[in-house]
């Protein structure tokens, strides 16, 4: 039986030949999503620890690897009410993404799996406000983040087993996600954060807000007050 695992994008290791990941439908707006980075579990049962990144970052808008040193604090399992599990994956990327008419927009992003969940923080520096996000993403509800505008959505999950090259895919759990505004007036640019569990059963809302509140004043860019 392969294992769950979940993570951001980045090419198999070319010496897996089993396993499952978990991906999430594309959204409406944010940080986008794709095939999940599948990482084998390390040899030793220390926590993971952020790499530099993949990619290039620049000095104007945050990177992956800082998105991954935020999200991936020690009391992370606490925040998600896990206090006993420790990172397994921690990884940051620098991707893009090609909007119509050709022009490319950064999609920096950082994943962090446990055991149980699945957590992953994104950054978008589009005009769109969050508010707009009520109209865009399935029975999105209006809240506030620290004084941000913020959307809180939900979304399915999918598992895609791969097995020796053949690949199934069958349906997953229920991701949560919070779209906050960068700043307090919701002049656009955003930060997500998503969490879902590796057992398919339904995130914990409070684990998903306490975690934005604790770790998005530490991302750059983000403008309190």
């Amino acid at each position: 039986m392969a294992d769950k695992v979940a993570g951001s994008k980045r090419g198999l290791n070319a010496g897996v030949q089993v396993f499952a990941a978990v991906v999430l439908v594309a959204g409406v707006t944010g940080g986008g999503w794709g095939l999940s980075r599948v990482l084998p579990k390390s040899g030793t049962d220390e926590p993971a620890t952020c790499a530099d990144g993949h990619g290039t970052a620049s000095a104007k808008r945050v990177s992956g690897a800082q998105l991954c040193r935020a999200l991936n604090r020690s009391d992370l399992p606490v925040l998600l009410g896990t206090p006993d599990e420790h990172a397994r994956t921690a990884d940051g990327d620098d991707g893009w993404i090609t909007l119509d008419g050709g022009a490319r927009m950064a999609s920096p992003e950082a994943n962090v799996t446990l055991k149980t969940y699945c957590v992953k923080l994104s950054a978008s520096e589009d005009r769109f406000s969050v508010s707009q996000g009520l109209d865009l993403l399935p029975k999105a509800e209006p809240r506030q983040i620290l004084g941000h505008p913020a959307v809180l959505y939900s979304d399915r999950t999918t598992t895609l087993t791969l097995d020796s090259g053949k690949d199934e895919n069958g349906p997953g759990g229920v991701a949560r996600s919070l779209l906050v505004a960068k700043d307090v007036k919701d002049g656009g640019g955003s930060f997500e954060i998503s969490v879902w569990r590796q057992d398919d059963v339904a995130p914990d809302d409070a684990a998903l807000f306490r975690v934005a509140e604790l770790v998005l004043p530490t991302v750059p860019g983000w403008k309190s007050g």
